[in-house]
């Protein structure tokens, strides 16, 4: 039997960890979104390791005031994220009001479209 040989220069994988906060504020405030069905809706839907709601323990989703947390121990992606949130809004009829915009490098927040500069500058 051929002896185990440990490897050379073994190295050490750094801990991968994602934190990512969408601010629903606004449109609960305006009782549009009920974050509870938009927290289910992301657990349902994120994909990991190409199968939807596969979440385990490498993947969380969290309600904190008006505002969704994501933390990931895996490589994920604010832009999934985004897209997700799209498809949520997209699925309620609420695109057409709401847009999602990023306001910081890790967190993403729902806002109302400017109707009303439009408005103005057509009036002018």
């Amino acid at each position: 039997p051929q002896a185990v040989v440990p490897k050379k220069g073994g190295k050490t994988q750094k801990k991968i960890s994602h934190k990512f906060i969408i601010n629903c504020k606004l449109p609960i405030e305006d009782n549009i979104i009920v974050l509870a069905d938009f927290e289910n809706f992301l657990k349902t839907h994120i994909k990991v390791q190409n199968k939807k709601g596969n979440l385990g323990t490498n993947v969380t989703v969290a309600k904190e005031g008006s505002n969704l947390v994501v933390n990931a121990s895996i490589t994920f992606s604010k832009r999934y994220l985004k897209y997700l949130t799209k498809k949520f809004l997209k699925k309620n009829k609420l695109r057409d009001w709401l847009r999602v915009i990023a306001n910081a490098k890790d967190s993403y927040e729902l806002r109302y479209f400017n109707i009303d500069q439009d408005e103005d500058a057509e009036e002018e």
